[in-house]
C-alpha cells in the first residue's frame, strides 16, 4: 500500500440501521426509507469530517430488475444490489477488487462477512464502533464550536485595562 491510497469504509446499510438505536427506532416511528436517508446523512458528514470515501450499500429492496442502482448522495456512493445479488456479496467483491491497493474498512456487525472480508484484504469495523467513532466525531465538533463560542472576544475583553478604565469615565460623563 502505498502513502497516496485512499481510504474506503464499505457500509451493510441495513446491517447498521438494525444495529443502530436511533436509526432502528426511525423504522419503528417512521419508515425503512427514512432510517436509510438518516444513515445517509449521517455517513456524509463521517466521509466530510475524516476524508474517507463512503460507500453505503442496500440490499435490492423489493427489486425486480437485474441491474444495480447507484446514486452519489451529499458525497457518499449508495448502492441499491440487484435481484439476487446480497449487499454482503457487494461488499465481498469490492473488498477483492480494492481491498489490496487501497485501505479498505467494512461496516458490519455480521461475524461471518468480517471474517470473508478480512481474508480478501480489507479491515472491519462492527456496527458499535462505528457508532462510537461517529458519535466521537460529533463530540469533538460540539466542543470545538463551543470553545470558538467562548473564545469570541470583544474590544472590551481586549483593550488595556487603563485605556478601559479612561474610556468607561468618558461614557458615565
Amino acid at each position: 500500500m502505498n502513502s497516496k491510497s485512499r481510504e474506503f469504509l464499505l457500509v451493510d446499510g441495513y446491517n447498521i440501521i438494525n444495529a443502530w438505536p436511533e436509526l432502528a427506532e426511525e423504522v419503528k416511528k417512521v419508515d425503512l426509507s427514512s432510517a436509510r436517508d438518516k444513515l445517509i446523512d449521517i455517513m456524509a458528514d463521517y466521509s466530510a469530517s475524516t476524508g474517507i470515501i463512503v460507500i453505503v450499500v442496500f440490499d435490492a429492496h423489493k427489486a425486480d430488475k437485474n441491474i444495480r442502482t447507484s446514486y452519489v448522495i451529499n458525497g457518499v456512493e449508495v448502492i441499491y444490489t440487484k435481484e439476487g445479488e446480497t449487499a454482503d456479496h457487494y461488499i465481498e467483491r469490492i473488498a477483492d477488487a480494492i481491498g489490496r491497493q487501497e485501505r479498505v474498512k467494512v461496516a458490519t456487525s455480521d461475524w461471518i462477512e468480517q471474517q470473508i472480508v478480512m481474508g480478501r484484504g480489507a479491515e472491519r469495523i462492527s456496527a458499535r464502533e462505528l457508532y462510537n467513532e461517529v458519535r466521537s466525531i460529533v463530540e469533538k465538533r460540539r466542543a470545538m464550536e463551543k470553545n470558538k463560542a467562548q473564545v469570541r472576544e470583544t474590544l472590551a475583553d481586549i483593550i488595556d485595562p487603563g485605556l478601559k478604565e479612561l474610556l468607561q469615565k468618558y461614557i458615565d460623563d
